[in-house]
């Protein structure tokens, strides 16, 4: 397994470049990557044995494999598959391909990270890959899109390089347990880092622009995979640090009620998924024992709602009300996606979402309660749209939200414990209440909300507020 895990590492990179070299073959290669990685997922949850594997001993760069890793890889392997399946006929060239396989094995090298110094290298190769991606297009809007947020990123990980620096001075280590040993600085850098890279509560507020500017299937790839490089990180410190664990709580729960609060006014369809992924991102936070099953569906279910909603005749969500223009066959795939992330039975999002509860105390599962029924308010957005067109759905975007959503069905196996009649009424009396908000109250909203933290001379400053406020946590 040891020999296994290095080679399926080292795959991903290396035909990462042979892609480029091989452009005849570039969409085969790039989906043999995927399908690998989704082989060595599965092959995690058949094994039930976690796997560490020491690099070098003195700088304590460790790689973890386990099953929290298990649906991170996993995810990954849906969300880059259904990508790749989605594009096979768009005449995109070998550099979109190759960027977005080195993306891919990027991201599983940081699922498989126990230490500080590896993770920094593969944040760095994904921040890189993510902004040529962004980009790809290269008007004038991609790049500036692209810089945006490679400048956010680059400073977010100053921020977290610094602090892994104080670690290692602390404990001649760069392993994750060695957080709990390091100075406070050293957590709140770190944490800070780690929140902006994965678009948490305000440090995330680059996240709406960028995901939803950026093409279809590069916003798919962002959304449902990519911030979760960020994301899963402080899972891994959370269950090492008890401070961490605390910290993870308290953001994930301003995450969720503050992503969901913007999604329900916005008008924009895809600014509305960005918003509700700033959210989501909160539900895989708060509770860290069983993130990895709520990531796995949260980007299934993330990727899939954004390769359609590419697809829609207009953005604006009043336009798109005022006539039937939705093909019914796209409706459908977008309501069971979107109702997999409300939490409706049948789909892996009621698992996840009752799993995620169960590990709460009562005043956070409140909170949690009420952004679920946020949630639903966002997604009774889309599902109450009229249909009713008859455009033509292109083959690829078929068999991409085939395969993603057959993942949102299958993987109820995971907890098929949720199943009984208290968790099944509750959630659908929550998702009952959203459907009546929404229609009643919120379906003719004008409120517009104020983007002005948002804007890129605010960003820089929120991390400082972010950074000062970590402080006082970690002190408190």
């Amino acid at each position: 397994m040891n020999t296994l895990t290095i080679a399926w590492i080292a795959l991903s990179l290396v035909t990462g470049f042979v892609i480029y070299l091989l452009p005849k073959v570039d969409r085969y290669l790039a989906l043999s990557v995927a399908v690998v990685s989704l082989g060595y997922g599965l092959q995690i949850f058949v094994e039930q044995s976690p796997l560490t594997l020491q690099l070098l001993d003195n700088f304590g760069v460790t790689l973890v494999v386990d099953q929290l890793s298990g649906y991170f890889i996993l995810t990954n392997a849906l969300v880059t598959a259904a990508v790749i399946i989605y594009c096979w006929d768009s005449g995109k060239t070998a550099f979109f391909y190759m960027q977005t396989i080195i993306l891919h094995g990027s991201l599983n090298a940081v699922f498989i990270c126990a230490d500080f110094i590896s993770l920094y290298v593969a944040l760095e190769v994904i921040g890189i890959a993510a902004f040529l991606l962004i980009a790809y297009p290269r008007t004038e809007r991609s790049i500036w899109v692209a810089l945006r947020y490679l400048f956010v990123s680059n400073t977010a990980m100053l921020f977290y390089l610094v602090g892994a620096i104080l670690v290692y001075q602390a404990n001649h280590s760069f392993a994750f347990a060695g957080l709990g040993e390091a100075p406070t600085e050293a957590l709140a850098l770190i944490v800070l880092g780690l929140l902006t890279k994965g678009g948490v509560f305000v440090s995330g507020l680059w996240l709406p622009l960028t995901h939803s500017e950026s093409e279809t299937p590069v916003s798919a790839l962002l959304s449902g995979i990519v911030v979760k490089a960020g994301v899963f990180p402080l899972i891994r410190c959370a269950l090492l640090v008890d401070e961490v664990y605390a910290i993870a709580r308290i953001f994930g729960v301003a995450a969720a009620l503050l992503g969901v609060f913007y999604a329900i006014f916005e008008k924009d369809t895809k600014r509305t998924l960005a918003l509700s992924t700033l959210s989501q991102l909160g539900w895989i936070l708060v509770a860290p024992e069983v993130g990895g099953l709520y990531a796995l569906a949260h980007g299934s279910a993330k990727s899939t709602l954004f390769l359609i909603a590419g697809n829609l005749p207009s953005r604006n969500f009043q336009e798109l009300q005022q006539r039937r223009s939705i093909n019914p066959v796209l409706w459908v795939a977008l309501t069971m996606a979107g109702l997999s992330i409300s939490g409706f039975p049948l789909f892996v999002g009621f698992g996840a979402k009752i799993l995620t509860l169960s590990q709460l105390p009562t005043a956070y599962t409140i909170a949690m309660n009420i952004g679920a029924v946020g949630t639903a308010i966002v997604y009774a957005k889309f599902i109450f749209l009229p249909r009713g067109g008859q455009e033509k759905i292109r083959l690829g975007l078929s068999l991409a939200a085939t395969l993603t959503i057959s993942a949102l069905i299958v993987a109820n196996i995971a907890y098929y414990q949720a199943y009984t009649v208290a968790n099944i009424t509750k959630v659908l009396a929550i998702i009952a209440i959203g459907w009546v908000a929404y229609v009643f109250v919120l379906r003719r909203s004008e409120l517009r909300l104020p983007r002005m933290l948002e804007q890129f001379e605010h960003l820089i400053g929120g991390m400082s507020l972010m950074l000062i406020l970590l402080f006082w946590m970690v002190f408190a």
